[in-house]
């Protein structure tokens, strides 16, 4: 799916015209005032936590705004290009607006707006059976070939922008006229794709061309970021691909993988994990801790992959590339000798870090991407306009030039979702997308008594937490199975009572978030969870 992208860069020179006041010459010339203008302070800067997230999620949703094309509104491919519009990277934008809208930085009106344009757009522009292309002209809608044989419709480009579509749909709910028509017109272009389209005796594949038929040869065949894929071909209303074509393709080698990779268990996917964007790109939207299925725990997959991309960079890569505990991420970016796949182990990592792998991990690693945030933010050469360049290797003191849209998106959604959830409330919310969970087998797990999406780190054992930036308060989700009476209290290494029953209330069975320790001294400390006889503690690790 990867390859070097080759790019026309345009510099487009603005120029500022400044009005004048015409002096009157037959009145006195004024008197100058002896006393200098005082320049206004600039604004204050918030250095906070909460500051930073809204800085650099700000910016870079910009890059779906701001330097949207302004013909279609299509995210563009980077930011080296004028009229490549990227198909996927549009998906992920438009869950960028959603988030953005959310917010407040634009308004509902001018998302609807930009909505409507570019779904008129996208309803003119070349389609292959429903499915558009990897690359479109945003200012024409003609395909743009990603490759000699690739110029006909990409099923998983199409997946990511309609699951950013139907994100947009479920947000957008008013009943005002505008609303309802971007809904309905939401629903006639996930209505025309033609999933079935793609599947070729028996497997459901990549690519299908006018000119070159299934030639290009690529089963999705897991695991790699194409989950998503799957579960929009079989949420169709109507074009949905029969369940057993996900079991035979998707599952069908090389799936399943059982190995310990730096104290870190993989079910199912590649040695090491692969680049992080195959955690993150189907779970814009998915929402992990919700899904389990006979070979995996996806939390806990995407979790564990998160963490051994950040023990390699940490433990094991050689110390020449600079990597610390605020420097790490290793997924497909630029480098300095064109585009590539990064990953954590020999071979297939030569000092590039991309920003978009530890930040788009925010929802599954806090501490470790907020690490990485301030040090990026403290990279000057870093900074952009939109956020920060695409990658960097510092042993190379190399910096990309670009942005790219498809590791830009991943930023701004996973910070909402690490902050609010918004993007996997909306699509997990979404009927059909549960229908087709449930026809792949993919259940909500049974949950146990505990601290259910903590992890202990490999080698100091210890769950490792900051402070919400929105709250300023430490945040961890518990479930209770048992229906007696839950309390949870903070211990000291000495086992010392610090806080006594920190929930608000007497605790029913289910799901809650714990929230605690504005004042608290950093350190480690025990979380203890009792209910009745039954005791279940968590080590942590407060900064």
């Amino acid at each position: 799916m990867y390859t070097f992208r080759n790019c026309i860069t345009i510099l487009i020179l603005g120029i500022s015209i400044n009005s004048c006041n015409k002096v009157d010459t037959a009145q006195p010339t004024p008197t100058p005032n002896p006393t200098p203008t005082t320049t206004p302070p600039p604004d204050p800067v918030d250095t906070s936590d909460k500051g930073l997230m809204d800085k650099i999620q700000k910016k870079t949703f910009q890059y779906f705004w701001e330097f949207a094309h302004p013909v279609s509104g299509m995210a563009l491919e980077r930011s080296s290009t004028f009229d490549t519009g990227a198909t996927g990277g549009t998906g992920f934008g438009i869950m960028a607006i959603v988030s953005a809208t959310s917010r407040g930085w634009i308004t509902r009106t001018q998302a609807v707006e930009r909505l409507t344009k570019l779904t008129n757009f996208l309803e003119k522009a070349d389609r292959f059976h429903g499915v558009w292309s990897h690359w479109i002209n945003a200012s024409s809608g003609k395909v743009i070939p990603f490759s000699a044989k690739d110029n006909g419709g990409d099923l998983v480009e199409t997946s990511y922008l309609v699951a950013g579509l139907l994100t947009a749909k479920e947000y957008f709910n008013g009943s005002d006229a505008a609303e309802t028509a971007l809904r309905d017109k939401i629903k006639t272009l996930w209505e025309g794709v033609e999933w079935k389209w793609h599947i070729n005796n028996g497997d459901l594949y990549w690519h299908w061309s006018p000119n070159f038929n299934f030639e290009m040869n690529l089963k999705l065949r897991g695991y790699n970021e194409a989950l998503i894929t799957y579960v929009l071909s079989l949420a169709s209303p109507t074009n949905a691909i029969p369940a057993n074509i996900y079991e035979r393709t998707w599952k069908g080698g090389g799936y399943e993988n059982g190995q310990d990779y730096l104290g870190y268990k993989l079910d199912i996917g590649p040695a090491f994990g692969g680049p992080l964007f195959l955690a993150q790109y189907s779970f814009l939207g998915l929402d992990p801790r919700q899904m389990k299925d006979l070979n995996t725990y996806y939390w806990k997959h995407v979790v564990n992959t998160t963490l051994i991309n950040r023990a390699y960079c940490v433990e094991k890569a050689p110390k020449t590339h600079g990597y610390a505990e605020n420097n790490w991420g290793l997924t497909s970016s630029d480098e300095p000798n064109g585009y590539s796949d990064h990953s954590p182990q020999p071979g297939r990592d030569n000092g590039t870090l991309a920003p978009t792998a530890a930040l788009s991990s925010f929802p599954f690693t806090p501490y470790y991407s907020m690490l990485a945030l301030k040090n990026f933010d403290n990279d000057k050469q870093l900074s952009r306009t939109y956020g920060f360049a695409d990658a960097y290797n510092k042993k190379s003191n190399w910096y990309a030039a670009d942005h790219i849209a498809i590791d830009q998106g991943p930023i701004v959604i996973m910070m909402e979702n690490y902050r609010t959830g918004l993007i996997w409330k909306l699509f997990m919310g979404i009927p059909e997308i549960k229908s087709a969970l449930s026809k792949m087998n993919i259940q909500k797990p049974i949950l146990t008594t505990g601290f259910p999406y903590a992890y202990l780190e490999s080698n100091n054992k210890i769950f490792e937490m900051m402070k919400h930036p929105d709250s300023g308060k430490f945040e961890i989700d518990y479930f209770v199975a048992e229906s007696d009476k839950a309390v949870i209290d903070l211990m000291d290494e000495k086992g010392e009572n610090v806080l006594r029953n920190l929930l608000p209330s007497q605790s029913v069975a289910g799901a809650g978030l714990l929230s605690f320790g504005d004042n608290i001294t950093e350190g480690k400390y025990q979380l203890r969870l009792t209910v009745g006889t039954k005791i279940e503690k968590l080590a942590v690790w407060l900064h």
